[in-house]
């Protein structure tokens, strides 16, 4: 729930604002269940996509696939935000927020790339000989590093962060806690990812990006966090894609 004055994010059983002060009251017609069914719907949904789509795509993919695949997502995640649309545009604000704080949040994305991924790569080398490369992905595309970038580090940071911390944090937050809602939809997002090994980092990186929203009301600095660290991920796949290159 927000406060309709100061767009404060609430707890759902409060009588007052404890940022203004005004007196909260719940709209007629909104209850419960109708959040829930639209949570449990977004979940349906996104599962199904995701699913189907691994099949579809499982041996092999082309451009024309990958933008289809990617318009889908893209236009489901819109769909479910007109839902809602009046509270989410309002996070598209930009925050008042302290530039050493803001500089110290760009600092995790960095950490948090490297650690990742010589981490993963470990894990791999260690129960298996194989490990993915997000550049070798798009190696066959005309201009392999503009749709890397475009589907690796700037469609998922724009409608996941709009998807997860958006919608589905606007609507599990009008039927339980902030805390809670910080956790299932960090939770709800590894899920989906598919990878019992990313688990082990996209939920962390994932209650970060919660915590982040509910203090400043904003998807900007979810974004730019979740952009950094793709962005720095795919960078070093396509840097040892080169050095392998180069030995042969």
């Amino acid at each position: 729930m927000v406060c309709k004055t100061c767009d404060a994010s609430l707890e759902t059983a409060v009588n007052f604002c404890p940022n203004c002060g005004v007196p909260i009251s719940v709209p007629k017609g909104e209850s419960t269940k109708e959040h829930l069914n639209l949570v449990i719907s977004f979940y349906i949904v996104m599962l199904g996509f995701l699913i189907i789509n691994y099949f579809l795509y499982k041996d092999e993919s082309s451009l024309l696939q990958d933008i289809a695949t990617e318009s889908v997502f893209a236009l489901i995640i819109i769909g479910f935000t007109f839902f809602d649309f009046k509270n989410i545009i309002k996070l598209y604000r930009f925050p008042k927020i302290n530039f050493l704080h803001f500089l110290g949040y760009l600092l995790v994305p960095f950490a948090s790339a490297f650690l990742v991924y010589y981490a993963v790569e470990f894990i791999n080398d260690q129960l298996s000989d194989e490990t993915y490369n997000y550049y070798l992905g798009y190696i066959d595309y005309p201009n392999p590093m503009f749709w890397a970038v475009l589907f690796v580090a700037i469609f998922p940071p724009v409608f996941e962060e709009l998807g997860f911390r958006g919608f589905l944090y606007n609507q599990l937050l009008k039927i339980t806690s902030t805390k809670v809602t910080i956790i299932l939809t960090a939770f709800i997002f590894a899920l989906v990812h598919f990878s019992v090994i990313s688990l082990l980092w996209i939920f962390p990186f994932g209650l970060l990006l919660g915590y982040l929203r509910h203090k400043y009301n904003t998807l900007w600095i979810g974004m730019i966090i979740h952009f950094i660290h793709n962005f720095i991920v795919l960078y070093l796949d396509y840097y040892y894609f080169d050095s392998t290159l180069l030995e042969f």
